[in-house]
C-alpha cells in the first residue's frame, strides 16, 4: 500500500501543470481523459513508518499507535507522557 500510494504522488505531481490548465480552458473532456491516479483526491495521508491509512497525526507524520510507542519510548522531541 505504501508503494502504490507513492505511485499516485508521483503521477500527481506529473500531470499537476497539465490538470490545472485544461481546468482553466473548461476542457473537462480531456480532463477526464487523465489517469485517475493523477487526481490529487485520490492521495490519502498514511504513516510513515507502518503505512496505516487511520489514526493519521498530521503534525507528526505518523500514526497514534506509532506515536504512542515512540512518545513511550522517549523518540519525539518535546513530547513526554502526561501524569498527574
Amino acid at each position: 500500500m505504501k508503494a502504490r500510494q507513492a505511485k499516485r504522488l508521483k503521477m500527481v505531481a506529473k500531470y499537476a501543470a497539465k490538470r490545472e490548465a485544461l481546468k482553466k480552458a473548461g476542457d473537462y473532456e480531456a480532463l477526464q481523459a487523465l489517469p485517475r491516479n493523477a487526481s490529487p483526491v485520490r492521495l490519502h495521508n498514511r504513516c510513515k513508518l507502518s503505512g496505516r491509512p487511520k489514526g493519521y497525526m498530521r503534525q507528526f507524520g505518523i500514526s497514534r499507535i506509532d506515536f504512542r510507542e515512540l512518545a513511550s519510548a522517549g523518540l519525539i522531541p518535546g513530547v513526554r507522557k502526561a501524569s498527574w
